[in-house]
């Protein structure tokens, strides 16, 4: 794997805190020329160090004003592979974890509200084959969130 220098992460940390800032403000902050920020990007796109870019939604604005972590228990961890094809077809789960410790799965799911919350739990993961028992945290406010830090990790 190829190595990434000084200015690449100087580059990953600008672009992400803002994904759609333009090269050129890229390339004068770090001293060089767009094309060196272009060549750079699409390096690391190519090295999988970069592995998306997009826009942040605010669930709430669309109505989605309860954010809950599900903890998932499964009758055997080996069924994880086929549980996840069905927390797929549900919308409203965002992210799923196979897990240590209490948990085979952990999943978050956005939901409108308690009884739509109630309705997800009880009517769909609740009813997956394999699934034998859940337990919900709901995120009353989110006050971290933000990329991996970029640095050395030999420095």
């Amino acid at each position: 794997m190829e190595k990434i220098d000084k200015l690449d992460r100087q580059i990953l940390n600008i672009i992400s805190k803002n994904a759609r800032i333009p090269f050129k403000d890229v390339a004068e902050e770090c001293g060089v020329s767009r094309a060196a920020i272009h060549q750079r990007v699409q390096r690391m796109i190519d090295m999988n160090v970069i592995v998306g870019s997009g826009y942040h939604i605010n669930p709430k604005i669309l109505g989605y004003n309860t954010c809950t972590y599900i903890g998932v228990k499964l009758e055997r961890g080996s069924m994880y592979k086929d549980v996840v094809p069905e927390f797929e077809k549900i919308p409203e789960v965002v992210e799923c974890h196979f897990t240590t410790g209490p948990y085979t799965m952990l999943i978050k799911l956005y939901a409108r509200d308690n009884e739509h919350l109630m309705e997800l739990l009880n009517a769909q993961i609740q009813e997956i084959p394999g699934v034998t028992a859940t337990e919900t945290l709901i995120s009353l406010r989110q006050s971290v969130k933000r990329e991996i830090p970029i640095c050395d990790i030999f420095e």
